[in-house]
């Protein structure tokens, strides 16, 4: 585990591909270099109906969710959620020239001991 979770508001899919989103946000959290690859995991979830700020229809938002399996240090943590969020503001730094976007992240803890996980992912990696 880490798994990221990219809510965004419908408006966002006219304006960056979302797959590629995906991708980028992958790579950006292998390279951090403290994020082990078989457990990454990049999902987008779109947000069909939203109401933000003044209620006007062109604003949207990229909402980035990182959870984490507890043990790292806060400066290590740190780290990662900069690298990572740089990654996610460059690639949507030209939509954010052009429209009304809110881009925010959080990094979350999750305790081993009450998230037990299984996979077969390792096995199969090249």
């Amino acid at each position: 585990m880490p798994h990221l979770t990219i809510e965004y508001s419908s408006n966002m899919e006219q304006r960056v591909d979302m797959a590629l989103m995906c991708d980028v946000l992958r790579r950006a959290a292998i390279a951090t270099g403290v994020l082990p690859v078989a457990g990454v995991r990049v999902r987008a979830i779109c947000a069909t109906y939203v109401s933000i700020a003044d209620g006007g229809v062109d604003h949207g938002f990229v909402d980035i969710s990182l959870r984490l399996r507890g043990g790292r240090d806060q400066a290590t943590r740190k780290a990662a959620t900069a690298q990572i969020f740089d990654a996610a503001h460059e690639f949507l730094q030209a939509a954010m020239d052009e429209h009304s976007i809110a881009l925010s992240f959080e990094m979350r803890d999750i305790d081993p001991e009450l998230s037990p996980k299984t996979g077969t992912i390792r096995d199969h990696l090249t």
